[in-house]
C-alpha cells in the first residue's frame, strides 16, 4: 500500500473528529461474537464504508462499523467485523485498521476469533485463551518497505500476546467462575476449511486452534507496540476430529451461544485494563 503512513494519518484524523472520547483500547469482535458491544454506553457508530482508505467487509457475522462507547468508565473502541487475506485483499490492507488505531493513540487490542478445535480436549464453545501463534499464511504483513515511524525492521514477537494482560485474563476469568483453555492458535490461509491431513500435520506443530484471522493482526500490533490479549472461541472441531461436515453457520450459531460468557469474561478484564 503505497504512502501507508500518509493514508492512516488521514483515516486516523476522520475518526478523531467524530469521537467524543480518547481510547486506549480497542477490541476486535469475531465471527457472531459481536454481543460485546450490547454492554457499550454513549455508542458512536462509524461504518467502515466511510472512512478514508477503509478495506470493506464481505463475510457474513461481521458488520463493518467502528462503535466507540464507554465499557463501564472505559471509553474503548470496537471493531464490528475485521478483514481476512482470502477476501482478496493484500495483508497491508488486513492489517490497516492496526495502523490507523495506533495513530489514534490505542494502546491495548483485544483480539476475538471463532476457531477450530485441534486440541482432542476441546469441545464446541470451549473458550482459549491463546498464548502463542503459528503462521501457516504463506506471508507476512510486515514484508515490504518498512516505515520507522511505525515501529521496526525486524520486530520481535517473544511474546506476542502480553504476560501481564494473560494474568489479567486468568484472575478475572477464576473471579467469574468462567472456564477456558490456554493453547496455540495456528493461522490458516482458508477460505476452505483444512483437510484431515492438514489437522493432522498441524497437531504435530504444536496448535491447539485453528482459524483464518488474529495471527496478522497480533504480528502488526505488536510491530507497532501495542500489547495484545487474544481469545478464541472453539465454535467447531477441526476436519477429521469432528464427525460432520463444517458450516459458517453453524460456526455463526456455536459463537452466539457462547458470546454471553466470553463478552462477561472479556468485558471485565477491558474495564480492569
Amino acid at each position: 500500500m503505497d504512502k501507508l503512513y500518509e493514508k492512516a494519518l488521514e483515516s486516523a484524523e476522520y475518526i478523531r473528529a467524530r469521537l467524543h472520547t480518547q481510547p486506549r483500547i480497542a477490541v476486535v469482535l469475531g465471527s457472531g461474537l459481536g454481543d460485546l458491544t450490547t454492554d457499550l454506553a454513549d455508542t458512536r457508530e462509524i461504518p467502515y464504508a466511510e472512512i478514508p482508505h477503509f478495506p470493506t467487509v464481505s463475510v457474513a457475522g461481521h458488520k463493518g462499523a467502528l462503535l466507540e462507547g464507554m465499557l463501564g468508565s472505559q471509553p474503548v473502541l470496537a471493531m464490528e467485523g475485521r478483514f481476512h487475506f482470502y477476501e482478496g485483499y493484500t495483508m497491508k490492507e488486513v492489517c490497516y485498521p492496526f495502523y490507523v488505531l495506533k495513530l489514534l493513540g490505542v494502546e491495548k487490542v483485544v483480539l476475538t476469533n471463532a476457531a477450530g478445535g485441534v486440541n482432542r480436549s476441546f469441545a464446541p464453545g470451549t473458550l482459549m485463551l491463546i498464548t502463542d501463534y503459528i503462521n501457516m499464511m504463506g506471508t507476512n504483513p510486515l514484508i515490504g518497505e518498512n516505515d520507522e515511524r511505525f515501529g521496526p525492521r525486524f520486530p520481535d514477537m517473544t511474546e506476542a500476546f502480553d504476560p501481564s494482560l494473560r494474568t489479567l485474563a486468568e484472575q478475572t476469568a477464576q473471579e467469574l467462575g468462567i472456564e477456558y483453555k490456554e493453547g496455540v492458535y495456528l493461522g490458516f490461509m482458508g477460505p476452505c476449511y483444512e483437510t484431515a491431513a492438514e489437522i493432522r500435520a498441524f497437531a504435530g506443530m504444536g496448535a491447539d486452534a485453528v482459524g483464518m484471522s488474529t495471527v496478522p493482526d497480533a504480528m502488526v500490533c505488536n510491530y507497532l507496540g501495542m500489547k495484545v490479549l487474544a481469545v478464541s472461541c472453539i465454535t467447531n472441531m477441526a476436519t477429521g476430529i469432528q464427525t460432520v461436515k463444517h458450516s459458517h453457520q453453524r460456526v455463526l450459531q456455536i459463537a452466539a451461544e457462547s458470546g454471553e460468557r466470553m463478552c462477561r469474561w472479556l468485558g471485565e478484564v477491558i474495564q480492569r485494563m
